[in-house]
């Protein structure tokens, strides 16, 4: 191939949703009917053409490949899937002759259809992004339709750019696999590599006969220490795809980028192969000290491509420290780039688009664009010297001294509550004197409940808008939420749920909420960020010492219960899920925030118990996520996450019963610290993975009350009876009745009503068949244990 020269700076990735959730709403425009296919391309290609424009403006090059092709209508696992051909067998009767996925064929597989389940889906290394998981098989078999990633590389070449395709690269893809149903044990993904190469090889060579100069493979499992596969097979795995795939004759030039860590050992292995760049995340890694000899000089005929702007995080951060990082590399090779640490899918589009931030804090923050922009300006600084960008280091450095010195970034009150906890601040009552306290409750077996969110339909949306511009009364907004709320409880109490919620109408975001009524949090207007598929989140700006000023969540609770003799849990969202759901500070450990969060919600249960409510959910979705990918760094995070999350709640009295939820994230790495939280009852994910979560609690020995997910609310598909029974029939199986609940897998606020009042009575009547098969089991002379009779 031809030798092809790097750009000088260049960003990982870039949002994909539209700076107004323009690709949002044309994909659920899709979904509903009001658009076809062809108006959905058409909405797609306008978004991709704008961001290449805008990338352009921002000062990435229009013909040098410094701009990547990083769209995707739903998840980018998913793209490749497709791509490579790896379609679960319960979908091909979507595909068409020649074995490709249209449109449609592609969310079906996302979203599920009828009784065919989705593919499963779960978090994205340790962000809050949600990726689809192929489904691999001995059977499975490979073949290339690429028409879509040629087709943008062409869209882009039309309009008078070179861009560069990024794809998921072969090694991740298969270590983010899991096996089929079909099969064998002992089966791995990644024992499919060698069939799956020739598909990659026949990619590249299709991309660089339609012009490409560069093609990016993002192997972000090649950071990674917390994936199924070891850290050993997977660098050999490195080592024989990158050999293979560099050995072609015709190809682009191969960019590997490793974001979200450090390579460590794989570092060696790709530099043993003949790929082009290498991608180094040097803000959540850091380069080794030395290199072997001939490490180095491999490395040395390689360009390096310095990941120094945090593409994780909103602060504009210390440039003149990040071009030091930069010039660092210099050291290893002459060819050094300049780029973003991940994709910027992570963090909104721009800062111009929030005018009604405290300019002051403003003035501290970098977005998407901002972030592009800063990378124009190291790139410059490390092809001109310092002195051409001393302006833009001084502006930063000034930035940052400021936030430093403001008003409400150090709270001598917050910070003195936090130097006065002790052990026993920690600890509540041992969980069988709570279980004795809590039968006061007087719940049935196999109690139901939901997670909290009910529906929010387009009337509590514009009550919450019309409070926020002023054409909504607070008296009236107020009277609104209870008219909505007593309606959920109605609603909960004739489809004969035994805990209900309150549904959490006046919540906009589990997490956004809450920052809007605790010091030292900001919000945005139009901060979008994509969670998975078309659903998106704005992330709140954790900026200074948090406290509470007063009661946040007791005047909704409280009305709740005053509607129904049964028990209504009180929702809040825990002290780890408002960090890893916030662009949090930076300029303090994670674990003294968390504390400051975990206080803040330990007054809020105090008075929740004082209004009357007995039963408290604190929900932390995002424990999984935050784990570091490197084991050495896993035990600090697990103790301070464990330990505000007990800080929270180790105030409750023992007849209080708390409960905590998870999603969405591999468990059986955390059921030791799940165990740890000692909350009451956990409810967790495991619908969409047909309860593989019951295995690693059964063997773990877990012994707190658990509500494995039954039904699978990221789908829009109903469940039946027969298939909500059959997944609780098997968490009987292997958990005490006395201890299992019956709920969703998470909250309900994205879904409609129909689907989820069908859904919930599916729920309650599988309940009532298997309350019924249990109470004749253990009425006969077989049951020999009196746990599970």
């Amino acid at each position: 191939m031809t030798a092809r020269t790097f750009p000088t700076g260049t960003i990982i990735g870039y949002p994909r949703i539209g700076r107004r959730r323009e690709l949002k709403r044309a994909v659920e425009a899709f979904w509903a009917g009001r658009i076809d296919a062809e108006e959905l391309e058409h909405a797609a290609a306008e978004l991709r053409a704008a961001t290449r424009e805008r990338l352009a403006g921002l000062g990435l090059g229009r013909d040098d490949s410094s701009i990547p092709e990083s769209f995707s209508y739903y998840d980018q696992v998913l793209d490749t899937a497709v791509a490579v051909g790896a379609i679960p067998e319960r979908f091909a009767h979507l595909l068409d002759d020649e074995g490709r996925a249209d449109l449609a064929a592609l969310f079906t597989i996302a979203r599920g259809e009828g009784e065919q389940a989705p593919l499963e889906m779960t978090k994205w290394f340790d962000s809050n992004y949600h990726y689809l998981v192929p489904e691999i098989s001995p059977a499975t078999s490979f073949a290339l339709h690429a028409e879509r990633i040629l087709g943008t590389f062409a869209e882009a070449r039309a309009a008078g750019y070179l861009t560069r395709p990024v794809i998921v690269g072969p090694v991740t893809f298969l270590a983010l696999a899991k096996a089929a149903d079909d099969a064998p044990d002992g089966f791995r993904p990644l024992d499919r590599l060698d069939d799956l190469l020739p598909v990659y090889a026949r990619l590249l060579e299709r991309l660089g006969e339609a012009g490409a100069h560069w093609v990016q493979l993002d192997e972000p499992a090649l950071v990674s220490e917390s994936l199924d596969e070891s850290r050993a097979r997977l660098v050999d795995a490195a080592r024989t795809a990158y050999g293979a795939l560099g050995a072609l004759e015709r190809r682009p030039a191969i960019f590997v980028a490793a974001p979200y860590g450090s390579l460590d050992e794989a570092l060696p292995a790709l530099a043993a192969t003949p790929v082009e760049a290498i991608g180094l995340d040097l803000v959540r890694g850091a380069l080794p000290a030395a290199f072997d000899p001939a490490t180095a000089e491999s490395l040395a005929a390689k360009t390096l491509v310095a990941g120094v702007v945090d593409g994780h995080n909103v602060w504009r951060g210390d440039l003149a420290a990040t071009l030091e990082r930069a010039e660092a590399v210099r050291s290893i090779t002459g060819s050094v780039a300049v780029s973003t640490s991940t994709s910027l899918l992570h963090v909104p589009h721009d800062l111009e688009d929030e005018p009604q931030l405290d300019p002051r804090l403003a003035s501290w923050l970098a977005f998407a664009d901002q972030k592009v922009a800063q990378v124009a300006v190291l790139a410059r600084g490390l092809a001109e010297g310092r002195p051409a960008i001393e302006r833009e280091l001084d502006a930063a450095s000034a930035a940052l001294a400021d936030r430093a010195e403001a008003p409400g970034v150090r709270v001598a009150a917050v910070r003195d509550r936090l130097a006065g906890l002790d052990r026993d601040d920690f600890s509540r009552a041992p969980y069988a004197e709570r279980v004795e306290a809590q039968e006061s409750l007087g719940l049935p077996g196999l109690p139901t409940t939901t997670i909290g969110s009910f529906p929010q339909t387009a009337e509590i949306r514009r009550a919450r808008a019309g409070l926020v511009n002023g054409s909504l009364q607070a008296e009236e907004y107020t009277a609104r939420m209870r008219e909505e709320i007593e309606r959920v409880i109605r609603l909960q109490e004739r489809i004969g749920l035994d805990v209900l919620v309150h549904g959490e109408p006046e919540r906009n975001d589990m997490v956004q909420y809450f920052a809007e009524l605790l010091d030292g949090f900001a919000v945005t207007a139009n901060g979008w960020v994509q969670s998975y598929g078309s659903r998106c989140t704005r992330p709140s700006i954790l900026w200074g010492d948090v406290s509470r000023p007063a009661p946040m969540t007791v005047e909704w609770s409280s009305y709740a219960q005053s509607l129904t003799e049964k028990p209504v849990k009180g929702m809040l969202t825990g002290p780890v899920t408002i960090l890893a759901w916030s662009f949090v500070r930076d300029d303090l450990p994670l674990g003294d925030t968390a504390r400051q969060v975990a206080l803040a919600l330990r007054d809020e249960i105090s008075d929740l118990e004082g209004a009357g409510i007995r039963i408290i959910q604190v929900d932390e979705p995002a424990l999984r996520e935050l784990l570091p990918l490197k084991r050495a760094d896993q035990p600090e995070y697990l103790d301070w996450s464990v330990g505000s999350f007990r800080l929270a709640t180790a105030g409750a009295a023992s007849g209080t019963q708390v409960h905590t939820h998870l999603c969405y994230s591999e468990f059986g790495v955390v059921i030791d610290a799940i165990r740890n939280l000692d909350a009451d009852v956990t409810s967790i994910e495991a619908a969409r993975s047909r309860m593989e979560v019951v295995d690693d609690l059964a063997s773990s020995g877990f012994d707190h009350g658990i509500g494995p997910g039954v039904y699978d609310i990221h789908s829009p598909r109903v469940p039946s009876v027969d298939e909500v029974t059959a997944l609780l029939e098997r968490a009987v199986g292997e958990i005490p009745v006395t201890r299992l609940w019956v709920n969703p897998d998470c909250g309900l606020k994205t879904r409609g009503y129909d689907e989820t009042v069908a859904s919930l009575e599916n729920l309650v009547a599988a309940t009532n068949e298997v309350r019924a098969h249990v109470g004749r089991e253990s009425s006969g002379s077989s049951c020999t244990d009196p746990d599970r009779c």
